[in-house]
């Protein structure tokens, strides 16, 4: 063989060893690729599935959180309604006793006399009236008083309701997996 020959037999095999190198070379980086995309689906899936997990956690406890809240306004409702109407029941009861008695007083003093019993009469007439405003009065603030405390509970139900809500989100949010970087 001489010289030119022994070039174009190394050129040949060198050409050879490539077309046989590069298709395995080809076929090893689509293994490659295929198995890491199996992997980023493996994960994706376990990812949604903690996610959902978490994203039921969380809804169950802000339901359970606003059903609490619930609770606890309507029962501050309750009681201060309560509150309230015994007030309005006894403020009444004191200016019917009142009105009874000055009426008693009246009916007495008309039979000794007319003069001392218009007189009487205005006397107590004017009692009765106080009495009433004041059992009134007592039975307002009374009412204002429980409209109060119920706003209150009602408001710290709010507040207990979205506290719950957002810790739900920082549950979710945890158990999330981080975002793909580019």
């Amino acid at each position: 063989m001489n010289m030119p020959q022994l070039r174009n037999l190394s050129v040949a095999l060198a050409l050879a060893g490539a077309a046989i190198a590069l298709p395995a070379a080809a076929q090893s980086t689509t293994d490659s690729v295929s198995n890491g995309a199996e992997k980023a689906w493996d994960a994706t899936k376990e990812g949604t599935g903690k996610a959902y997990d978490a994203t039921k956690d969380a809804a169950g406890k802000g339901w359970d959180a606003t059903k609490e809240g619930t609770e606890k306004g309507w029962d501050a409702t309750k009681r201060t309604t309560k509150k309230a109407t015994d007030a309005t029941v006894k403020g009444t009861e004191k200016g019917w006793d009142a009105t009874k008695r000055t009426t008693k007083k009246a009916t007495a003093a008309t039979e000794s006399g007319t003069s001392s019993a218009w007189d009487a009469t205005k006397r107590t007439s004017s009692k009765a009236w106080d009495a009433t405003k004041h059992g009134t009065k007592t039975a307002v603030d009374a009412t204002g008083h429980a409209a109060s405390a119920t706003g209150k509970a009602i408001g710290n139900a709010g507040t207990a309701t979205a506290d719950a809500t957002r810790n739900a989100g920082n549950a979710v949010a945890e158990k999330l997996p981080p975002a793909p970087s580019k």
